[in-house]
């Protein structure tokens, strides 16, 4: 392709954009803005810190790290809960040209050592509560961080041996600017997520400085978010929705306010709405269900609130209306993936009427559905290539199920950290190729219908999890539940449905009636075995672990827990 020269002198618009047009200036623009706005507020300890004096815990921090030898592109792992030391983390280490790498506090001690191994962290900052793990995952690490540090100690936990607790850490550090020997550039790494996962080992996902600043604009925007806003974010920040759907990223870089909940508690979420002036709640929508039935006893004061944002799932009709009328008619659902965060997006107009659908793609991204291939032992299909063209799409009929594609070049770095393998298999010419399965309509709706690697293979025919899980909560008596499979002779897999009941009186006889009379639910669609549960296996974000459900399936059968009457 030939290259021709820009019509005009662009080595000043380049050199400020490149260089300066990074989320850290963003959140110093509000530091000399907003300097005595509330930042941070943390109700558990009765403390808040306005932007000027969280401008300076985290240069504190920032100094503190580079006493370590932290400096650009070194790594700083944060295994820390929804805290305040997690707000200083997320700003510190990138004043030194660090990279922030937060990691779910849930994991056991193997499977954080094997990430410390993976990114070599020179600093490692966690929580008190999670102190055992961490002792016990860098003893078995292959890699040995500089400087443990123990934060976030309201349970007055002793830290351990070799290890410093973060007040001592950033003890007499300066409060101001650390000198750096470094320009900045928008395309720097300075945040590296990781992936639920399926195997032992979660991809880490590199973000990089311009993915930072257009994912706060990707919040400001769709909800929309202003400086004179609160947010109550109910989920885990170490996630991309933690981080950056009304987390520590779009909330600094806008201005506004950031209520910390370390736990979710439904009653408590509810009573900091009224006294803290929250504006929007962010939460899986596991969270709005336990929300509303807080809300029909508390009858709290929700009048200040302007949007609730949920993502990790759809939601069911008759549940959103409940939801609607309970906390706020304005519910905003995200789909997407911790690559490319939220990219497509039901706005309240579209709700109830469009529940159970993902809605259509959102403002700067595209998301497609496209024809389900059939690959070799190659892994490539019938085209050679194991991508679908993007313009191979399925029918916008609702019926047809292909694969949800998604580009998102404003949010994603389309790779992987130290995976060049992995992301060979999800990235090709700016898409991501998901692996969810999903249906649309006329109007670009999408509606998942599972995972190619859940997708039930029942007497030659498709089955889709979602589908089933859908019709099943439509029946009052059941609460919640998973579907998967175990083997079977004849028909190759049979349906396994794991039920959490709404009501105690309910029955498997009672799941069969209503499947046969299920006009969504064709008869070898229907479960053919059940187990009630008190709960089902989800992730960090609320999705439902399948493959997790795949394995208990396979328990309860050969211990004969399954019931089919």
């Amino acid at each position: 392709m030939k290259n021709y020269e820009r019509t005009y002198d662009d080595t000043m618009f380049r050199e400020t954009f490149e260089h300066g047009y990074t989320w850290l200036n963003g959140f110093l623009r509000n530091v000399r803005r907003f300097p005595r706005r509330i930042a941070v507020n943390d109700p558990a300890t009765v403390r808040i810190w306005n932007y000027s004096e969280l401008n300076a815990e985290a240069n504190r921090l920032a100094h503190a790290l580079a006493s370590d030898g932290v400096g650009k592109n070194d790594v700083v792992m944060a295994v820390l809960t929804n805290c305040p030391e997690f707000c200083f983390s997320y700003i510190g280490p990138r004043k030194i040209g660090a990279i922030l790498n937060p990691v779910n506090f849930n994991l056991a001690s193997g499977e954080l050592a094997l990430l410390i191994e993976h990114n070599r962290p020179k600093v490692l900052i966690y929580a008190a509560v999670c102190a055992d793990t961490v002792e016990e995952a860098v003893n078995a690490s292959g890699h040995k961080p500089v400087r443990c540090v123990m934060a976030d100690n309201l349970i007055a936990r002793k830290v351990p041996a070799g290890h410093i607790s973060y007040y001592n850490y950033v003890l007499n550090r300066p409060e101001t600017d650390p000198e750096t020997d470094f320009q900045p550039h928008i395309y720097d790494e300075v945040l590296r997520l990781c992936t639920s996962g399926t195997t032992a080992l979660p991809k880490s996902v590199p973000i990089n400085d311009i993915n930072e600043v257009l994912s706060a604009h990707d919040a400001i925007i769709n909800y929309p978010l202003n400086p004179n806003d609160v947010c109550l974010n109910m989920t885990p920040w170490f996630h991309r929705g933690g981080c950056h759907c009304g987390g520590p990223c779009p909330v600094f870089y806008a201005g506004c306010g950031l209520v910390i909940a370390r736990t979710f508690n439904p009653k408590q979420a509810l009573k900091w709405v009224e006294k803290h002036g929250v504006t929007f709640l962010i939460g899986a929508p596991s969270t709005l269900e336990l929300l509303t039935r807080a809300q029909e006893r508390a009858h709290a004061d929700l009048s200040g609130l302007k949007g609730l944002i949920t993502m990790g799932a759809p939601l069911e009709k008759e549940a959103c209306i409940r939801y609607m009328m309970a906390l706020t008619p304005n519910i905003f659902n995200g789909y997407g993936t911790t690559e490319t965060l939220c990219n497509s997006f039901l706005r309240p107009f579209d709700l109830p009427d469009a529940a159970g659908s993902v809605g259509s793609s959102a403002l700067d991204d595209e998301v497609r559905v496209v024809r389900i291939t059939e690959e070799g032992a190659d892994g490539e299909n019938e085209g050679g290539n194991r991508f679908t063209d993007p313009e191979d799409l399925v029918p916008k009929d609702g019926v047809t199920v292909g694969e949800v594609i998604i580009r998102a070049p404003a949010k994603s770095t389309y790779s992987y950290y130290d995976d060049p393998e992995s992301a060979a298999e999800k990235f090709s010419n700016g898409w991501m190729y998901t692996g969810d399965l999903a249906v649309w309509d006329e109007r670009s709706y999408v509606t998942i219908r599972g995972r190619k690697d859940d997708m039930i293979i029942v007497s030659a025919e498709n089955v889709y999890p979602a589908q089933i899980e859908e019709a099943l909560t439509r029946f009052g008596k059941v609460a919640d539940c998973i579907v998967t499979s175990v083997p079977d002779r004849l028909r190759g897999q049979e349906i396994v449905a794991y039920v959490v009941p709404a009501d105690p009186s309910l029955t498997v006889k009672e799941l069969n009636a209503f499947c046969r009379k299920e006009p969504m639910l064709s008869d070898y669609k229907a479960p053919r075995w059940y187990r009630f549960v008190d709960e089902i296996p989800l992730n960090a974000t609320g999705k439902k672990l399948h493959r997790e459900a795949k394995r208990m399936a396979a328990e309860d059968m050969a211990a004969g827990r399954l019931r089919d009457k």
